[in-house]
């Protein structure tokens, strides 16, 4: 299926809670998006893989996405190899999307920081018409645009959408990963997590914070990879 959009996450449930509203944003619109998730997150401390399973279902159901795929390279080991770079190049070939997005390559987290690394890599590897043709897939492709979102590393923004009337809509997401968000028992303080092991509060923390930023209630952060040509710079304020 072509798509019009492709998230590129490391790990399932990234998605919903670092881009959630943009993905709700898009689909609202009638665009066709999908997600590539890279991991099952079976090394994580909470939940099983099989709990993932279920819960990816549920969010995807959540978030109206057209296509939900899974590379399943392994958890807390995630790097931008021959192979890696190959199979996620063959994801964009297949669902020939404009726009990708993906993690920032510089944040904390080791899968995120190479899940940006390797969205970029085979972003290029996508147009090599050699290479499509030597693999015996669909033609060759490269987005029109890759863009990174934001997990755990701060960084500047080039956009930040308005998600403000979908905020309800990503909670709702992010709520289906049920074992993510609560103790396993007595012992399960959350220590493991960095920042705090209420996902919900650091996310709205968050969204409120950058929704400040553009006179919104929540807001998404985006960086561009390089600059973005446009024809008219009134077409940035809706001019018409």
């Amino acid at each position: 299926m072509t798509l019009d959009a492709l998230v590129i996450a490391a790990h399932p449930d990234d998605a919903e809670i670092s881009l959630g509203g943009t993905i709700l944003r898009m689909v609202r619109a009638g665009a066709k998006v999908g997600v590539c998730d890279l991991t099952r997150g079976e090394m994580g401390t909470r939940g099983t893989e099989a709990d993932r399973t279920e819960e990816t279902r549920a969010a995807t159901a959540a978030l109206g996405l057209a296509v939900r795929c899974n590379l399943e390279l392994p958890d807390g080991r995630v790097r931008a190899t021959v192979e890696s770079r190959q199979a996620l190049a063959a994801v964009f070939r297949e669902h020939a999307p404009s726009l990708v997005l993906a993690h920032h390559t510089q944040d904390l987290h080791p899968d995120h920081a190479a899940c940006g690394q390797l969205a970029r890599e085979a972003w290029y590897l996508s147009g090599l018409k050699r290479l499509a043709e030597s693999s015996g897939g669909a033609p060759a492709h490269r987005p029109k645009l890759l863009v990174h979102f934001q997990s755990h590393e701060d960084f500047e923004p080039t956009l930040v959408v308005d998600i403000s009337s979908v905020w309800e809509q990503k909670c709702e997401a992010i709520r289906c990963y049920a074992s993510q968000l609560e103790p396993t028992g007595k012992n399960d303080r959350g220590e493991h997590f960095l920042f705090g092991a209420d996902i919900l509060a650091r996310a709205e923390t968050k969204a409120r914070y950058w929704g400040e930023k553009i006179g919104r209630s929540h807001g998404e952060p985006l960086l561009l990879q390089g600059p973005l040509a446009i024809g008219n710079p009134l077409d940035i304020v809706g001019f018409a």
